[in-house]
């Protein structure tokens, strides 16, 4: 009876990718939802790389997967939301998180499809100032490729979901119907309501076993002597859960363990494209000139000149990148979000005798979400749009961000007195 039973996970994974070619779409996720019940963790984690990349495609780009970013309810209209309905926070795709998560999985993703900045510092052995990377990064056994993060489930799904924003820019997009309307945009939308409520706190995880949701992986190679670079924001959970027993885990450390995750993941994957270090060096007079002869000198193909030479470390930086319109939509979903977040932390008692009992670390999260975890990344992130954006109605999208940015009082959670619509909009005074 072993012999079947070792060969399990791999006849369930050619199962699998047989009914890709042989199902349709509605089918293939029924019969996925019935294997995440039926199976144990055990073979279902020879799957869930594949299924990941097959959902959100491969960070190449060459496989498209769902392509979630086309996907729409008027084009797509039975498509749709089933997709919806899988990937949702509480869906059958989470649960196989869960369950994963419960058994400490850890899986691999490249460092090489990082955003730039943060893999030229892993690369150079210098640790980003985020808490995301620490005890993550695997060093290659001999002859092994290039350098990896050991995940655990929740974030190599989050990791995947995020990036195939980036990666699968190139995947054809319907021009018909606005990307706020894609199931990619509603799902982050979800997200973001799930894990980082304005009211009430993240509900429980589907499979909530002792010790179901693990603080960070345990390194499984020794530790490399990384210095860290820029100011050093520890994460708010370091005093709750990141070196106790996942087993004795306090569930209100659990809950911020998520919210946090998933904010850094967004934070990097879609914000953090230029270094401060080089955004710093780009408003020097001396550079600003560089760059001008940089750009003057691409026309008279003058190769090698003092001006491009010194120019190219600038140009990995700052100039590899460039974002889409639906992209920095999404951004300004994230801005107008945690605003709302932000803005739902309870007032501060008056009593002192209330003082005593603390804040929750969902709470404290809400304190200080924006200045921590946010606003030098997108700041950057803005700089870099206003300087290099095309010259087309596009550039709409950019304002509009910036100013949900500026205007946080728009996505407060405290609705205004009805009162005729004669009377002039105004501002509380506390903004």
């Amino acid at each position: 009876m072993a012999g079947p039973h070792l060969q399990q996970p791999s006849f369930l994974l050619a199962t699998l990718k047989a009914d890709c070619v042989n199902k349709p779409f509605v089918q293939r996720c029924h019969d996925l939802e019935r294997y995440i019940e039926e199976f144990p963790a055990k073979e279902l984690h020879g799957i869930f790389p594949w299924l990941v990349e097959s959902i959100f495609g491969s960070l190449d780009g060459i496989i498209v997967g769902w392509n979630l970013r086309c996907l729409q309810g008027k084009t797509n209209p039975i498509e749709y939301p089933v997709a919806l309905d899988f990937l949702d926070p509480s869906g059958p795709m989470m649960k196989l998180v869960y369950k994963l998560q419960a058994e400490e999985y850890r899986y691999d993703f490249p460092v090489s499809y990082l955003p730039g900045p943060v893999k030229a510092s892993i690369q150079e052995q210098v640790l980003p100032e985020c808490s995301l990377y620490h005890n993550k990064v695997q060093f290659p056994s001999s002859g092994g490729l290039g350098l990896n993060l050991a995940l655990n489930p929740f974030e190599y799904y989050m990791f995947y979901f995020a990036i195939s924003l980036i990666t699968q820019k190139n995947s054809p997009v319907t021009h018909h119907v606005s990307p706020s309307n894609s199931a990619y945009f509603i799902l982050v939308d979800t997200y973001l309501k799930c894990f980082l409520p304005t009211e009430g706190s993240v509900l429980p995880p589907p499979y909530s076993n002792p010790g179901g949701a693990i603080p960070s992986p345990t390194p499984r190679s020794p530790p490399v002597p990384f210095t860290s670079y820029g100011m050093h924001h520890t994460s708010l959970l370091k005093r709750h859960i990141a070196h106790q027993p996942s087993v004795n885990a306090d569930p209100a450390s659990q809950e911020i363990w998520r919210s946090e995750t998933l904010l850094q993941i967004f934070v990097e994957m879609w914000l953090h494209h230029y270094s401060l270090e080089m955004y710093q060096k780009m408003q020097s007079p001396h550079v600003k000139l560089e760059v001008l002869h940089y750009r003057l000198s691409i026309s008279s193909k003058h190769h090698g000149s003092p001006a491009q030479s010194g120019y190219q470390a600038l140009h990995a930086y700052q100039e590899s990148f460039k974002p889409t319109e639906e992209h920095v939509l999404v951004v300004r979903l994230l801005v107008k979000h945690l605003h709302a977040f932000s803005n739902s932390l309870k007032p501060e008692p008056l009593s002192p005798s209330a003082h005593s009992h603390t804040a929750s670390p969902l709470e404290e999260f809400k304190r200080v979400v924006i200045p921590r975890f946010v606003q030098e990344k997108l700041y950057i992130f803005l700089q870099h749009c206003f300087g290099h954006w095309p010259l087309d109605a596009s550039f709409r999208a950019v304002l509009e961000m910036w100013l949900s940015y500026l205007q946080p009082w728009r996505y407060a959670p405290e609705k205004p007195p009805q009162t005729t619509e004669s009377l002039p909009r105004s501002v509380s005074e506390k903004w």
